[in-house]
């Protein structure tokens, strides 16, 4: 970044490249108001709505929308007699709102908003809680806290159609409050209470409240009225109990344990359920923490509840929500990682898996045995990096752009990720072919009129199958057929010992070859009819579509042909020659219910293209011209369809020889070329092919590597494959695969899928142990090395040990166990087998087993980041964990690297309690003849008295934070050397960064501070730091005197230490002045300007100044622990700042947010926001009705092309 660019002026603008894919929330219904059932997530401040495809069960995002606000709650409800559901949300605006989904428009719409309380997550104002009445005639939101009472949860208890009735789980703590002994907390109860809204009096009283014996987590509301016997299921530790108001008996059943040898046992709680109602019965899956989900049934008679039914169904991530479609589609909405989608199976009716009766004692603990799937079977996966612990962006695979490196998830599902920039593509089938073909085709056979009239439109679902493939190589051609197999056919009527220019079919169902020589035209029936090239002359260029053909000649001549109503391919009486070479040419689509397309593009060598008419009354005249930077060498015209109720429209591609790609709006009555935008692609020349992506138009161009130009969800993205080089595309279909993409590269034939549209990144996976904490890369080796640790795991050592003892915890004495008449043990129902005790559970299917608290496992993993395998793994010992890590030579190791971790053995997060802290020593060494560093070999340990929470290498030696001191060590034989130490941070310092010879520091709870070393004097001095406080979690340096800090709150703050201090410092040689002066507020002397400051709404993870595109200019980076990836973008022009704020001013009026949030005060919610631009709130301009663009466009004075090309190419100047 330029040191303009942290000028006291600096403005930024700031763009999310990745949202968030974390859900909070998940439910479903059938929102657009069809019989299939869609699913409307929660991802924090953006709400999306997914839809199961019926035939793969694959999930699709057919809606995003930015909410700027944080989703607090979602329920669905259904008016009484309706067959459409809308969704309630309860954000932190303060209000609720009723949304509809208008499926017409593809858009959220509000229906109802009502303000009740103030803005923000507080306790106190409600919206933490929504319940429905379930037949949809009321709603209840509840805050967390009342007035000396605190609510765990809320839902609506189904009474038919009686006064609607809600059920809370409350705990009145009035006397714990004023009891100054603390001895009433130990009579502290829960009690359930029932609410009745009398419709008559529009009034809610308190109808009944019950005492629970134990405290709950979770109400379950259970079907009532006609449909089964009402009330509610409370969950509590281990046991789910029947409750309703009125007379009646609960009825409790215990919920089955798992039987690990290693698990602390312990009562599992419920995380998450869902319900299956059908007219005649309905069940529950209830899932606990563990991720094991049972089948609860009721037994009921007479709408009166008889007996509880509870079976282990299956084992599935650890879900924040549940959503059971009635096709039989089980969605997870993950708490971390990958979210699933599963198609039950079966019902878990299998006489294999025992069930559990409610008319079993109480006291009887029942054990299972987590098994793989039985009943579901997985049908789709959401790719998810939520958590990102920490990322940081290389370049190790030479790709001009960086890759991004993170260290992501929880647990045993935790990942390595390595990020590219592109769309994942899936190789369907890969074959070698006799010789390198120059291009390839795929050409439909045959086509009735029904799918000829839907041929043009946009789905292209309808179309059926491709017949030929034709390969066109240096002298021949061939043409294979595609069926159950593929292979070599000779009745195709293409001929085959010449090169081909195009193969196609043209009319309904005639083919059409253009080789050099020629066109050969090739009727259903087999008849044939050549058109000849003139003597001395052959085709060189060649454009078709669905009825007409155009050819250029060597002697520069064009050719029109045009197919009649009787099939007949006619040439145009007149031919033209060009006054310049043609190196392009393409013809835009026949549009629906027209016979022929009105234009054709030709792209000359004298760096122009031209649009030419082939109206009958003006055909082949000239009707606009366009000059291009370079020659253009591939043409493609697209039909869009227009987004916000604007009409579709053409789209013009131009390639050009210079890697360039530029793409005009192209006027469909008179061939206007306007809105030119360009990209630069790579150093190759661009060649386009017209492709499919989610049934539209796109545009797939080979330079360097593939792009694709494609639209997604109302919006124009150009994004590159990750995919090697091709030398020629063509679009694909078959039945297995209706958008495919066929290419050649070298000698071989590949057919190839896109995977992920709409997604910016693909990832690859290199699966760890534990959750990972920290790691460092380095690349000239592309060595990283990771330091994972998990609390309540045992380490693989111990586990071994705990196997070959007697299970003591497993197991009870004999006083305490209730033996009946026959000797037999009913105060457990776990088997005795030995062997069942033996066999571990998969921790990656089943998590680790729970050691309890106090207990660590970690450990130092060794991995090629290039190849992706792990080279080297060093478990530490139980109960150690590893908290940071850096690299570094130090000065007196001539020259050796060491990588340096810290840790704490014995640590008690919760009490910050601990045995004891030491940094562990390594040297970094290659194996046996070779010069890579790739293995770590111990040195020695150094104890230390506070937790090292931060390393960084500093001038040859080692610069840790340990707790609140600031340590400067060296090398030594036995143990790391203190040199100097700073004992005035206020509290645990989190991150430390260096440049020269100033430090700067974050503090846990302060900020940063400005540190200076002087060697002369051997000291580190405090000279400047923050006036506000700040939770840090990251610092980048911008320059010598400017930091970026992220905090836990979702903040991301510029400060800058002012010009004076720094001219203080360099030019006071004593350096009493500064350092020694007196402060005030018990600080540093002089206090940092803060330049900028914007609320990203997640917890910042990690901060890094970085090039994005190869001919882009530096950004900050960020990612946040949702797993949402952001970058932060200066302004270099005044311009710029002044149409951007305008613009962001203009959507805050007209455009307000959808739920009701103040957009300047969410993006205010801790600090003021100061100096930067919302991206994401400019980018939904695109998204805007045609009515609502022109009345901010005017307000810029600009069109709304403009305002859109503005935006757009601003984003491309730094990211992509």
């Amino acid at each position: 970044m330029h040191r303009k660019a942290t000028a006291p002026g600096m403005h930024l603008y700031d763009l999310t490249l990745q949202k968030t894919p974390r859900i909070n929330h998940a439910v479903h219904g059938n929102f657009a108001g069809t019989k299939q059932q869609l699913i409307v997530v929660g991802r924090g401040k953006i709400l999306e709505l997914l839809r199961p495809d019926n035939t793969t069960g694959n999930l699709t995002s057919i809606c995003v929308t930015e909410i700027h606000g944080v989703i607090r709650s979602i329920r669905p409800f259904r008016l009484t007699g309706g067959n459409k559901d809308y969704i309630v949300v309860g954000t932190d605006s303060g209000r609720i709102t009723v949304l509809e989904y208008d499926s017409e428009n593809n858009v959220f719409k509000k229906v109802h908003q009502e303000t009740f309380g103030k803005s923000g997550c507080r306790r106190i104002v409600p919206g933490q809680y929504l319940a429905t009445d379930p037949k949809g005639r009321a709603v209840m939101i509840s805050t967390r806290f009342l007035s000396q009472t605190m609510i765990h949860d809320v839902v609506g208890v189904d009474v038919g159609f009686d006064n609607p009735i809600f059920a809370c789980l409350e705990v009145d703590y009035e006397d714990v409050d004023e009891d100054p002994t603390g001895e009433a907390m130990e009579f502290l109860t829960q009690s359930l209470t029932f609410y009745e809204l009398d419709l008559g009096l529009n009034h809610v009283v308190r109808k009944e409240t019950i005492p629970l014996d134990e405290f709950g987590n979770k109400l379950i509301p259970v079907p009532g009225g006609s449909e089964g016997p009402g009330g509610v299921l409370v969950c509590s530790p281990g046991r789910l109990t029947w409750r309703t108001y009125g007379e009646h008996e609960p009825m409790a059943i215990n919920i089955p344990r798992r039987d690990d040898p290693l698990r602390e046992d312990r009562p599992p709680f419920v995380n998450c359920v869902t319900m299956h109602k059908t007219k005649r019965m309905f069940f529950f899956l209830i899932q606990t923490e563990e991720g094991d989900i049972f089948k609860l049934t009721m037994v009921v008679e007479n709408n009166e509840m008889t007996g509880l039914i509870i079976k282990y169904f299956d084992t599935v991530p650890i879900a924040n929500a549940m959503c059971l479609l009635k096709n039989g589609l089980l969605f997870i909405a993950a708490e971390f990682g990958n979210h699933h989608l599963y198609q039950i199976a079966s019902l878990g009716d299998n006489d294999d898996e025992p069930s559990y009766l409610s008319i079993d004692s109480l006291e009887k603990i029942h054990y299972f045995k987590p098994r793989d799937l039985l009943n579901l079977s997985l049908v789709d996966e959401l790719e998810s990096l939520h958590p990102i612990i920490t990322c940081q962006p290389a370049d190790l695979h030479g790709e001009e752009t960086p890759q991004l490196y993170t260290l992501c998830g929880r647990g045993p599902t935790s990942s390595f990720r390595v990020l590219r920039h592109g769309l994942e593509v899936a190789e369907i089938a890969v074959s070698e072919v006799p010789g390198n073909p120059s291009a390839v085709w795929s050409v439909k056979r045959h086509v009735d009129d029904a799918v000829f009239k839907l041929s043009h439109s946009k789905s292209l679902q309808t179309e059926e199958s491709d017949t030929y493939l034709v390969l066109s190589f240096i002298d021949k051609t061939l043409v294979l057929g595609i069926g159950e197999t593929v292979e070599e056919v000779k009745d195709s009527g293409f001929l085959e010992d010449v090169p081909t220019l195009s193969a196609s079919r043209i009319g309904d169902d005639s083919l059409l070859q253009i080789y050099p020589g020629g066109l050969r035209h090739i009727r259903h029936d087999q008849r044939v009819k050549e058109w000849k090239a003139p003597t001395n002359t052959t085709i060189t260029r060649s454009a078709v579509n669905e009825r007409q053909v155009v050819i250029t000649l060597s002697s520069n001549e064009l050719v029109y042909f045009e197919l009649d109503r009787a099939g007949q391919l006619n040439e145009y009486t007149e031919r033209i020659e060009m006054t310049s070479k043609v190196t392009a040419m393409a013809l835009a689509p026949v549009e629906e219910d027209a016979f022929t397309s009105q234009f054709l593009a030709l792209g000359l060598d004298d760096n122009t293209v031209r649009i030419l008419s082939l109206d009958p009354q003006t055909c082949l005249n000239a009707l606009k011209m366009q000059a291009l930077p370079g020659c253009p060498t591939s043409l493609c015209i697209i039909e869009l369809g227009g987004t916000g109720g604007e009409p579709s429209f053409l789209q013009l591609h131009i390639g050009i020889d210079n890697g360039v790609v530029t793409h005009s709006t192209m006027d469909k009555v008179t061939g206007d070329l306007s809105d030119t935008r360009t990209r630069y692609l790579g150093v190759r020349a661009v060649k386009l092919f017209p492709i499919k992506a989610h049934g539209q138009s796109a545009v797939l161009a080979l330079s360097t590597r593939p792009w694709i130009s494609y639209t997604y969800q109302g919006q124009s993205r150009l994004s590159p494959l990750s995919y090697e080089l091709l030398e020629y595309a063509h679009i694909f279909s078959s039945e297995q695969l209706p958008e495919g993409i066929v290419a050649v590269t070298k000698n071989t034939l590949r057919i190839l899928s896109l995977q992920n549209l709409g997604s910016i990144f693909n990832q690859s996976t290199i699966p760890l142990t534990y959750t990972p904490r920290q790691f460092i890369l380095d690349e000239k080796t592309a060595i990283a090395v990771i330091i994972e640790g998990d609390q309540g795991v045992w380490t693989a050592l111990t586990k071994q040990e705990r196997l070959k003892k007697p299970e003591e915890e497993k197991t009870t004495d004999d006083d305490d166990m209730m033996i009946d008449d026959d000797d037999d043990e009913i105060g457990s129902s776990k088997p005795e087998s030995s062997e069942s005790k033996l066999e571990l559970l998969d921790p990656q299917r089943f998590g680790e087993s729970y050691a309890g608290p106090g207990r660590w496992a970690s450990q130092i993993r060794v991995v090629d980041a290039r190849e992706g395998k792990t080279l080297q793994l060093i478990p530490l010992a139980q109960d150690e964990m590893l908290l940071s890590i850096c690299k570094l030579q130090f000065i007196v190791s001539q020259g050796f690297t060491h990588v340096i971790v810290g840790g704490v053995r014995g640590w008690d997060p919760l009490n910050n309690m601990f045995e004891s802290a030491f940094l562990d020593t390594y040297l970094f060494s290659a194996e046996f003849g070779s010069d890579r560093l790739t293995r770590l070999d111990f040195v020695h340990r150094t104890e230390l008295e506070q937790l090292p929470c931060a390393l960084e290498p500093f001038a040859g030696r080692l610069l840790a934070g340990v707790g609140n001191l600031l340590r400067i060590y060296d090398m030594g034989r036995k143990k790391l050397l203190r040199k100097c130490e700073n004992k005035h941070i206020p509290n645990t310092i989190v991150d430390i960064k260096v440049m020269g010879t100033r430090i700067v520091v974050a503090d846990q709870k302060e900020s940063v501070l400005f540190v200076k070393y002087k060697p002369s004097e051997n000291r580190l001095s405090v000279f400047c730091d923050d006036t506000s406080p700040r939770w840090c979690t990251c610092i980048v340096m911008l320059d010598y005197s400017t930091v970026c800090v992220g905090d836990k709150f979702g903040n991301v703050t510029v400060l800058r230490c002012p010009d004076d201090v720094t001219d203080d410092i360099q030019e006071d040689p004593s350096g009493a002045k500064a350092f020694w002066s007196r402060g005030y507020l018990n600080g540093a002397p002089q206090k940092l300007v803060q330049l900028a400051c914007f609320h990203v709404g997640e917890a910042l993870q990690s901060l890094y100044k970085t090039t994005l595109t190869p001919s882009g200019t530096e950004s900050i980076l960020y990612t946040t622990l949702s797993g949402s990836i952001g970058t932060l973008m200066p302004f270099a022009h005044k311009e710029d700042v002044e149409f951007f704020e305008t613009l962001e001013l203009h959507l805050r009026q007209e455009h307000p947010p959808l739920c009701g949030r103040d957009h300047l005060a969410f993006r205010s919610s801790y600090f003021p926001c100061k100096a930067v631009v919302d991206g994401d709130l400019c980018e939904e301009y695109n998204l805007l009705p045609v009515s609502l663009k022109q009345d901010i466009a005017d307000g810029l004075e600009r069109t709304p092309q403009e305002v859109a090309k503005k935006i757009e190419e601003f984003r491309t100047r730094y990211a992509f």
